[in-house]
């Protein structure tokens, strides 16, 4: 499950740097290439970079399938639970493992659903073109307008991506019937910084002046202000 989850995590991390930096490349290039420079511009104009934008589409439609599976996961998709929340222990408990199932479902659906239309729009060809096998009558799908790649490749994120949310609903039910708990994401922390804790006895609106209101605490750490002792302000 380690190898899963580290998996899902490169691909979408890769297809997002890919694709940020094609985007970045390609920009560059069309505002280069409008300089008269000489050699250079000549060379510009030679390259096709006219695939980058069907290319980084491609790689957000993946990102997104394999993103809501990360988000099942993690706990980062957005949910209105006041009604949830509201219920008794038991009643919501039931809530939860009905929408974490009918997601299951709804995904496992679009997943069959996606990998007939996948099957059918291609796959099948290369694959008995692959194994071999007589492809006389089959039909071998149709190629993206600029990249040629056939369009059973691109689609197949559907199926891919919608069943690996599946089984992402089915585990976090699972963990929640044996543990009660979902997963919950902190939107707040920033993975690779250490976050410092601060003491419960040390607080932020407490400050050291008679010109800035105080904590409870203030009277505690400064017992010599409540005798009079110390210094007065006007």
């Amino acid at each position: 499950m380690r190898i899963l989850d580290h998996l899902e995590e490169w691909l979408i991390t890769f297809l997002m740097g890919a694709a940020t930096t094609i985007i970045f490349i390609s920009v560059a290039h069309r505002y280069a290439a409008g300089y008269q420079i000489p050699i250079v511009q000549d060379w510009l104009l030679g390259l096709n970079v006219g695939w980058a934008q069907e290319l980084c589409i491609i790689m957000f439609v993946w990102m997104a399938k394999f993103g809501a599976a990360y988000g099942v996961r993690t706990g980062i998709h957005v949910g209105v639970d006041v009604l949830i929340n509201s219920l008794s222990e038991g009643n919501r408990g039931r809530f939860i493992v009905f929408g974490m199932l009918s997601g299951a479902l709804f995904t496992g659906v679009v997943g069959s659903l996606g990998a007939a239309f996948v099957w059918d729009n291609g796959a099948h060809y290369a694959i008995f073109q692959f194994l071999g096998m007589d492809t006389t009558d089959m039909f071998s799908g149709p190629t993206t307008p600029d990249l040629e790649w056939p369009t059973w490749v691109v689609y197949s994120a559907i199926p891919l991506g919608s069943s690996l949310m599946c089984f992402r609903f089915l585990q976090v039910t699972v963990s929640f019937l044996k543990t009660g708990e979902l997963p919950h994401h902190d939107h707040g922390h920033v993975d690779g910084i250490e976050e410092e804790e601060i003491p419960d006895e040390i607080q932020s609106v407490a400050m050291e002046d008679k010109r800035h209101p105080h904590d409870r605490t203030h009277e505690k750490r400064h017992p010599e202000d409540r005798s009079g002792n110390g210094d007065q302000q006007p």
